[in-house]
């Protein structure tokens, strides 16, 4: 089956910058890992994964193709090939590197996208709702300077993501956010009768981004709860009673001039 990619016009717009938020459609794995399950970390057949991670990677024309060991934080790691020995612990990663992809692995968190194509400095980053509130947009965009990027020259993109109307929270949940800042409260709402609320990870992330200064971002809007065809889900496997879940990947690349 073909890979079924979707991207984002602002990136696909730069010279020199490669991207794709892959799908599950055109791997390998079955069951319920049917696709293009890119985990690593979950239960499917490695060897499956090694040949869906490869097709990414091609479909990139990638030397290699990169992933770190995710954990839910703002880490950040500058890589310029790839790791000698275990992946490291972090949520992001940045590079200058040509031929070199960096991809980020979600099923409801916010895979993003990061590129200063005049600079010739790109980022991804995972970013649950736990790494946006401790800032791991905002560490990508830091770091992504230090090797030359100008924030207001960043072009962001946000991939497929849980959003508000899938995703419903319990109010200690809420109580993290407004914790940190009063006007966190916006992203939260009850419908009419609902028992409990709903958070919008994917505004919370413009949020970010937009106090982040960069010059573009764009959210490609797609939830990927409700849409069992293209995206793996950690939500819906639990509602479904699955004893495990996909990977999507998402992977930025600058081209060999």
């Amino acid at each position: 089956m073909k890979l079924t990619t979707l991207s984002s016009p602002d990136l696909a717009d730069l010279p020199g910058i490669a991207h794709a938020f892959f799908t599950r459609k055109g791997g390998v794995s079955r069951k319920i890992y049917a696709g293009l399950n890119a985990g690593a970390g979950s239960n499917d057949d490695p060897m499956a994964v090694m040949i869906n991670r490869d097709r990414a990677r091609r479909h990139l024309g990638a030397r290699s193709l990169l992933t770190v060991h995710q954990h839910h934080s703002a880490d950040v790691v500058t890589v310029s090939g790839p790791f000698d020995g275990p992946a490291p612990k972090a949520d992001a990663m940045v590079t200058r590197t040509p031929g070199l992809a960096l991809g980020v692995l979600s099923a409801d968190c916010g895979p993003l996208l990061f590129a200063d194509a005049e600079a010739g400095v790109i980022g991804a980053a995972h970013s649950g709702w736990k790494g946006a509130l401790d800032g791991v947009l905002q560490a990508t965009v830091g770091a992504m300077e230090t090797l030359g990027a100008a924030r207001s020259r960043i072009t962001v993109a946000l991939g497929p993501t849980l959003a508000r109307a899938s995703y419903e929270v319990g109010p200690e949940f809420q109580d993290r956010f407004r914790d940190r800042a009063a006007e966190h409260a916006r992203f939260f709402t009850r419908p009419e009768g609902a028992p409990r609320p709903f958070f919008d990870l994917p505004a919370f992330i413009a949020f970010q981004a937009e106090s982040a200064g960069v010059g573009v971002f764009r959210d490609l809007a797609r939830d990927t709860y409700p849409d069992a065809d293209l995206f793996y889900s950690y939500r819906r496997s639990v509602h479904a009673q699955e004893p495990d879940y996909g990977r999507l990947i998402s992977a930025i690349m600058l081209k060999d001039s």
